[in-house]
Parts: C-alpha cells; sequence; structure tokens
C-alpha cells in the first residue's frame, strides 16, 4: 500500500470520527400514565415538532390501533385534534418510521440524531416539540416543550400531564 493511500484513508477517518462527534442526539421521552378506570384504552399519542409560531416542521410519531386483516384506528385519528387539523389530515398511513401501534402505560423513548431524520433539515431556530394524547372513553391533553436548534449546549426541558399524559422530557446533547 502507498504512503500517499494511507495518509488519504487517515484523514478520512479523522474526519467522519470528527463529524460524528460533532452529531446532535435528540431523546423524547413519553410517559403514558397507568390508570385506574372502569374501561381503560391505550391512548392515541401524536408527537411533532414545529416552529415558534405554530407551523408544523415534522411528524415523529403517531401511535394508533393497528390490528391486521381488520379495521385499524386510523378513522379515529382525528381525535387528537391539534395535531389532527395542523399535519394529521394531510397524510396516507401508515407513515414509515412514524406511525406505530399504541403503547402501554410506561415510559416509552423516541431518539434522534442530526445525521437523518426530521433533525437533519431542520433549520437553525426556536422551535417546540408538541406531544398529545387522546382516548376512548376518556379525555385528551397536550404539553408543548420550547427548545432552540440547533443548540451549542445541553439542554433539558420537561413538562406533566395531569391526566392521559406523564412527564415528557426533551433532552439534546450536541
Amino acid at each position: 500500500m502507498s504512503r500517499k493511500f494511507l495518509l488519504s484513508a487517515a484523514a478520512l477517518a479523522a474526519a467522519f470520527a470528527a463529524g460524528n462527534a460533532a452529531a446532535a442526539d435528540v431523546r423524547v421521552e413519553v410517559e403514558i400514565p397507568r390508570l385506574d378506570v372502569a374501561e381503560y384504552h391505550r391512548p392515541y399519542v401524536a408527537v411533532w415538532l414545529e416552529t415558534a409560531d405554530g407551523q408544523v416542521v415534522a411528524d415523529l410519531a403517531h401511535w394508533y390501533q393497528q390490528e391486521n386483516g381488520r379495521e385499524d384506528g386510523r378513522k379515529w385519528l382525528k381525535d387528537v385534534r391539534q395535531w389532527w387539523r395542523r399535519s394529521g389530515r394531510a397524510q396516507e398511513f401508515p407513515v414509515d418510521g412514524v406511525s406505530g401501534a399504541t403503547r402501554p402505560a410506561g415510559r416509552h423513548t423516541l431518539r434522534f440524531d442530526d445525521r437523518s431524520g426530521p433533525f437533519a433539515s431542520l433549520a437553525a431556530g426556536d422551535y417546540r416539540l408538541v406531544v398529545e394524547a387522546a382516548r376512548e372513553v376518556g379525555g385528551r391533553e397536550l404539553l408543548q416543550l420550547d427548545f432552540a436548534w440547533p443548540g451549542s449546549a445541553a439542554q433539558h426541558a420537561e413538562a406533566a400531564g395531569g391526566s392521559e399524559l406523564g412527564k415528557i422530557t426533551l433532552d439534546i446533547t450536541p
């Protein structure tokens, strides 16, 4: 192997490692509380990003009833009202990498980075993470967390729901 090739490979590896070291990691944790009610149904949940003035930038997740070979719960997605009005009604379901089945009570983590997915093309600015949940024979709840993108320092934001959502956290690590 030539010395020139070895130097080029080393430079490429160093550049790749530096690029990975500078990547931002985003972690969203959504808690669905365990409710002691007579008739419990898992909530439909939508998680999305919007600008400070309320324009939807990207959907991160929609969790709804999905059953193979039978009618699924798409017709009830409109009960997640804010998300439906701002983004949902314009989509065809399922959305690859975004749509998923409802989740049981507990903590559920979504992970992203700035190299792929919705954060890769996110312009610098002020944004809001929005989480909305609606449950059959239950209530509806919406929580919002503000953040700046990209952050030069680690960011942490959290909000606590009062009924359909528990604690929602957003952690961004540059």
